[in-house]
């Protein structure tokens, strides 16, 4: 016996994978499950491409950015023993902690000029970072000897400038003067200048924000040319395995008040990553529209099959099925047709991410290694998933919802008439 609350489950069901008088509304209710699973299966998989490509740059980004890096609130420099940031590098939970200096210069080598951004760190910096797995060329990882301070370029920097792996003259180093009057008559005394020398490497990160512009030096080096004795414009810091993040992040922005901000690795690239969420809503944004258009093949179906089931309502009723339960029937054949579409639209997508992660069967380009990886990276989250199955089965009932209301209501009338 079937109860009355799952009576109308029970007849749509009937109703969904029966025979119908009309052969061509067997064929529209399968086209309507092949759109939704379609359009789902393509939400699957361009969300997952998405996460593949964030977790791609995230993974860049670690090479060269702190867990944690505390930076002032206002202006570009603070006294490097500022209390506060004393307390906050005298945590037990931290394990390495670098004084950092980092400003705009001009670079110029033999007759090639570039702004650059150069950062100067304190020699402990490839125990704060994995610098030291983005490295090339023959040399290693060193900031100065003696009075020689060097500079360490990003690889797509040093091509600009033409320097190559290792630079045989000094590389000079221009930086405006912070106290003073510039002189038209003599624009050489507005500047300090300076020379780094190459310890035979380059760094990377293959992000053009830090390859293209960035030179890493000493510490030293940076608070002379940029006039800066005493003074940083970041603390970063890595924590000790096994300390909990959240709670240390929490227990320096307390002791940092509000006089420093304390952000975690992607709270320092917020702009990449905000750009690429933006990016992953606009595609699910245009695909839900998609799905949309997928779903009045639903309203087709089910058109005609009210038509086709005028009979079967006369005879419901007799049987005492009230009206809210015969069209509660048909809102169910549509929520069914947009239920199963999603289940075999996330069964392919799922699989389609598989094949691509395990095969990578769509490549990037046709040369190899020209692409930082051969195929598209592709991520599957689990959260995403259950957003997708949960906007098709709310886009599903909202575009059911009102047709099925209005045609069941029509045939209801004129049998009653």
């Amino acid at each position: 016996m079937v109860d009355a609350v799952n009576f109308p489950f029970y007849i749509a069901r009937r109703y969904l994978f029966s025979k119908k008088s009309t052969n061509a509304i067997n064929v529209i209710s399968g086209i309507s499950v092949v759109g939704v699973a379609v359009a789902t299966m393509a939400l699957v998989v361009t969300l997952s491409v998405f996460n593949g490509f964030h977790d791609l740059v995230a993974s860049f980004l670690t090479s060269f950015d702190p867990q944690l890096k505390v930076t002032p609130v206002r202006g570009k420099t603070v006294a490097a023993d500022d209390p506060k940031l004393t307390a906050i590098r005298q945590l037990p939970q931290v394990d390495v902690a670098t004084e950092c200096l980092e400003d705009q210069a001009l670079a110029i080598y033999n007759d090639h000029q570039s702004m650059v951004v150069v950062k100067g760190v304190d020699d402990n910096f490839d125990e704060l970072t994995h610098i030291g797995e983005i490295l090339m060329g023959d040399g290693e990882f060193a900031l100065h000897a003696a009075d020689m301070h060097y500079g360490i370029l990003g690889v797509r920097l040093a091509e600009a400038l033409g320097t190559g792996f290792t630079y045989e003259r000094p590389l000079k180093i221009y930086a405006p003067r912070r106290e003073g009057q510039f002189d038209m008559t003599n624009p050489e005394d507005g500047f300090v200048e300076d020379e780094l020398y190459s310890p035979g490497v380059l760094f990377n990160v293959r992000q053009a924000k830090y390859d293209k512009n960035y030179i890493i030096t000493s510490l030293g080096f940076a608070r002379r040319i940029f006039e800066q004795q005493g003074m940083v414009s970041s603390l970063e810091l890595r924590l000790k395995a096994g300390s909990d993040f959240e709670a240390v992040k929490r227990e320096m922005q307390r002791l940092a008040g509000n006089d420093f901000y304390v952000k975690d690795r992607f709270e320092q690239q917020d702009e990449t990553f905000k750009i690429m969420k933006i990016e992953k809503f606009i595609a699910y944004i245009f695909l839900t529209f998609i799905l949309i258009v997928a779903c009045f093949n639903i309203i087709s179906s089910l058109s005609m099959l009210i038509i086709d089931k005028k009979d079967d309502v006369v005879t419901l009723r007799n049987l005492g099925a009230t009206d809210h339960q015969i069209t509660r029937i048909f809102l169910f054949e549509g929520r069914l047709i947009s239920a199963i579409g999603a289940v075999i639209g996330i069964a392919v997508g799922l699989l389609l991410c598989w094949l691509q992660q395990t095969f990578g069967i769509v490549k990037l380009g046709s040369s190899s290694g020209s692409f930082v990886v051969n195929a598209y990276p592709v991520s599957v989250h689990p959260d995403d998933i259950v957003i997708i199955f949960l906007t098709v089965f709310v886009v599903g009932f909202l575009a059911v919802w009102y047709p099925v209301r209005y045609f069941s209501r029509r045939l209801l009338d004129n049998r009653a008439c």
